[in-house]
Parts: C-alpha cells; sequence; structure tokens
C-alpha cells in the first residue's frame, strides 16, 4: 500500500481495522485494506457495525486519521455523535478547554468539532477511546505476538485477521463467564460477613 508519510514511496503491508464496543472490548467490525489512509474506511466500518449489531451507537470515537467533513456529516445523519479530531494531538496532550458561550454562527464542520471535543463532556468521552480500542491492538500485538500475516493476497489476509478478531472474542467471552461462575460465590461470601457483623453490633 502507499505509504501515508512519503510521496510516491510504497509499504508492503496491509491496514487492519476493527470496531470495538466500549463496554465488553469485544470488536463488532472488522476489515482489512491496502489503503494507508483511514478516511476511507470509516463509513464502511460503521456499515459493518450496523450489519452485525443492528443498532446505531449512540457514539462513535476515531483518532484524527478518519476524519474528513464528509466522514462527520455522513456518521451524523446515520443518528450517532462521532467524535473525530481534527487535528492530531500526542496522548500527553492536553486539549485546550471550549469557549463559553453558544458557538459562533457559520463554523466549519472541523471547526464544530474542535469545540464539541474542547467541552467537557467530549474531552471525558473521547478520552475514553484510549481505554478502548487500543487496548485491543495492544492484547493482540503483545499479549498474542501477532505482529504479521501469515498468509498473503487480500482475501486470505481478510480471513486471517478475522479469524484473529474472532479467537479474540471467544477469549473475552470466556473471561466474562469464568468471572461470573465466581461472582455468586464471592456474593455469599460478603453476604455472610455483612451478617455476621450485623450480630456483633446487635450483640
Amino acid at each position: 500500500m502507499p505509504a501515508s508519510n512519503a510521496k510516491g514511496s510504497v509499504v508492503q503491508g496491509y491496514n487492519c481495522q476493527a470496531a470495538v464496543d466500549a463496554r465488553t472490548q469485544i470488536i463488532v467490525a472488522a476489515d482489512v485494506t491496502d489503503e494507508a489512509n483511514d478516511k476511507q474506511q470509516a463509513q464502511p466500518m460503521l456499515t459493518q457495525v450496523l450489519a452485525q449489531t443492528g443498532q446505531v451507537p449512540r457514539t462513535v470515537s476515531m483518532d484524527a486519521g478518519y476524519f474528513s467533513e464528509a466522514n462527520v456529516t455522513a456518521l451524523t445523519a446515520l443518528g450517532c455523535r462521532p467524535l473525530i479530531p481534527p487535528d492530531r494531538h500526542r496522548h500527553s496532550q492536553a486539549i485546550p478547554a471550549a469557549p463559553r458561550g453558544r458557538p459562533p454562527a457559520g463554523l466549519s464542520v472541523a471547526d464544530r468539532m474542535r469545540r464539541t471535543l474542547r467541552t467537557t463532556r467530549g474531552r471525558r468521552l473521547y478520552a475514553r477511546r484510549k481505554a478502548i480500542v487500543e487496548p485491543v491492538f495492544g492484547q493482540i500485538k503483545q499479549g498474542r505476538g501477532y505482529r504479521q500475516f501469515l498468509l498473503r493476497g487480500m482475501r486470505q489476509v481478510r480471513g486471517e485477521w478475522a479469524l484473529i478478531c474472532t479467537t479474540h472474542n471467544v477469549l473475552k467471552l470466556w473471561t466474562a463467564l469464568r468471572h461470573r461462575r465466581q461472582r455468586p460465590g464471592e456474593g455469599l461470601r460478603a453476604l455472610g460477613r455483612s451478617r455476621k457483623a450485623e450480630r456483633k453490633t446487635q450483640g
């Protein structure tokens, strides 16, 4: 695929996409492209999310590579709240607070998005992205050592990425079920301690 930071250069590789549920870290949509630019992937990924879940997500957080006025407009028209910064920020770089008062008339889509991301709510919601999608890629790369495709060709690579994402989801579900089985006993032990404390207090 063409390199995104060098004119005329080519990188031999693929661009993996994943949409992750905020509460469970389950991958609800996945794809592979040979395009370095993520802008063209925002709408297809959301379409896949709708097809897989049957629901429009209330909020969609994406990094700056997905920003375009067309993407913000399209995602808003579908009924969700897109949070896509027009400008790249380092993780350690704080986003300044939004100016007080009503937004002035005639703001561009990019300026409105900047203002939204600078509100208290906008900053809080977008900050959660670091704890939603980035850990998933970290678990796949660092935890499971998956750093390169074993197969070649778009069709084969898409199948391989789908298998990796399915494995991630199965492990998440298994972990959730294991914790759920442990919770009833933990709850009974906690209840027992509470009742003992009550008896001591009453006595």
